[in-house]
C-alpha cells in the first residue's frame, strides 16, 4: 500500500489531496500545527476524514514528525501563503468581502513602522521556503522501512507567477527558492524524485466562493488568448512587449523583472479547480509515475488528469507560455 504524509491536510489544498487520495487507495496521514481533522468552512466534518490520520507537528522542527516518515512513500507539502496576513485565508473561507479588502488594503497603507509591521513567524520565508525545505531534508535523510521499487516522490505545491503587483514579490521568489532548495537536496539521490506543482489561481464555488467571479473572467480571458492567431497582437503580448521596454530595477534572476509579465500570466494561464490540483498531486505522488518530476504547470496537470479543454487538443499552450523548469525563468 501507497503510503501519503501531507503537510498541512486539513488546510484548503490539503485537504482536497487527502480526500483524492484516499478515493486513489493511498493510506494517509496529515500533519499541521493543530493536528485537527478537516472542517468545512460551516464546521462539518465529512465522512472521509475519518480514514485520515490527523497528527500535531510543526513543519519547521522535524523531531515532530519525522517518526512519521520511515514508512511513507510520498510527502506532499502543501502549506504556504499568499498574504503574510493570515487573516485573508478566514475571510476567504466565509466568503467575506469586506474583511478580505481590509487586509489587502492594510498591505499598502501600513506605515512602515517595524511595530506595526507582521510578524515575520508564519511570513513568506518560514511557510512558503523554510518550511518545505525542513520537511523535505528530514524526508531525505530518513531511511525507509522496507525498500522500495522506485524512489519516493515529494510533492512540493508551488506557484505561477501571475499574482504580482497585487500580491507582493516576495511570495513567488519564497516558492521559486523552496523549488531549487529542493530540487539540490534531491539531486545525486537516486531514491527520491521532486515534482514541483505550479497551479495559477486555485478556486472553489462552495469552498472558496470570492474566487468564483475572478476565475471566471480569467478562464474567460485565457480561452480568448488561445484562439487568437499568433500573428494577431493580445493584451498579454502587448503587457510583455511593455515589460521589456520599461527598464526595471534589479530583481532576482527566479522571476521576470516587471509585474507586468505576471498580469501577462494572469490574462493567459487559466484558473485551476482545487479538486483538478489534488488529482494531478496524487497523479505525481504515485509510485508508479516515475516520469512525472520536476516543474508541473496548469497545462501539464490538465494533461495528467486526462482534462481537455472543448476544441483544444491536449497539452496545447496559450500565447506562446511555456512550462519552465528550474533555474531557467
Amino acid at each position: 500500500m501507497q503510503k501519503l504524509l501531507v503537510v498541512g491536510g486539513n488546510g484548503f489544498v490539503g485537504s482536497a489531496v487527502c480526500k483524492a487520495a484516499l478515493a486513489r487507495g493511498f493510506q494517509v496521514t496529515s500533519i499541521s500545527s493543530s493536528g485537527r481533522p478537516y472542517t468545512t468552512p460551516k464546521g462539518h466534518s465529512p465522512a472521509w476524514t475519518s480514514k485520515v490520520n490527523w497528527q500535531k507537528a510543526d513543519a519547521c522542527k522535524p523531531e515532530t514528525y519525522q517518526h512519521l516518515l520511515g514508512d511513507k512513500t510520498a510527502v506532499v507539502h502543501t502549506l504556504g501563503t499568499l498574504l503574510e496576513d493570515a487573516r485573508y485565508k478566514a475571510a476567504l473561507a466565509k466568503g467575506d468581502l469586506p474583511a478580505l479588502m481590509k487586509v489587502t488594503a492594510e498591505k499598502f497603507t501600513r506605515s512602515g513602522n517595524p511595530l506595526e509591521e507582521p510578524s515575520k513567524k508564519g511570513g513568506y520565508d518560514e511557510l512558503n521556503r523554510d518550511a518545505a525545505l525542513r520537511v523535505c531534508e528530514t524526508f531525505v535523510s530518513t531511511v525507509p522501512d522496507v525498500p522500495l521499487a522506485s524512489p519516493r516522490a515529494f510533492v512540493y505545491v508551488s506557484a505561477e507567477d501571475i499574482f504580482r503587483p497585487f500580491i507582493s514579490a516576495r511570495y513567488i521568489e519564497s516558492k521559486r527558492e523552496a523549488e531549487l532548495g529542493i530540487e539540490h537536496m534531491i539531486a545525486g539521490q537516486p531514491g527520491y524524485r521532486g515534482v514541483y506543482i505550479r497551479p495559477s489561481l486555485i478556486y472553489h464555488p462552495h469552498f472558496r466562493p470570492l474566487t468564483t467571479p475572478v476565475a471566471a473572467l480569467l478562464d474567460l480571458s485565457a480561452s480568448l488568448h488561445a484562439k487568437v492567431p499568433r500573428s494577431l497582437p493580445t493584451p498579454s503580448g502587448l503587457l510583455r512587449t511593455l515589460a521589456g521596454a520599461v527598464p526595471q530595477p534589479p530583481s532576482p534572476a527566479l522571476v521576470a523583472p516587471s509585474p507586468l509579465d505576471s498580469v501577462a500570466n494572469a490574462l493567459t494561464i487559466p484558473p485551476i479547480h482545487v479538486d483538478h490540483v489534488a488529482e494531478a498531486v496524487c497523479i505525481a505522488a504515485d509510485g508508479a509515475r516515475e516520469d512525472v518530476s520536476g516543474v508541473v504547470d496548469v497545462q501539464e496537470m490538465r494533461r495528467l488528469i486526462g482534462w481537455v479543454q472543448k476544441g483544444q487538443p491536449a497539452g496545447a499552450r496559450v500565447d506562446g507560455h511555456q512550462t519552465q523548469h528550474l533555474g531557467h525563468h
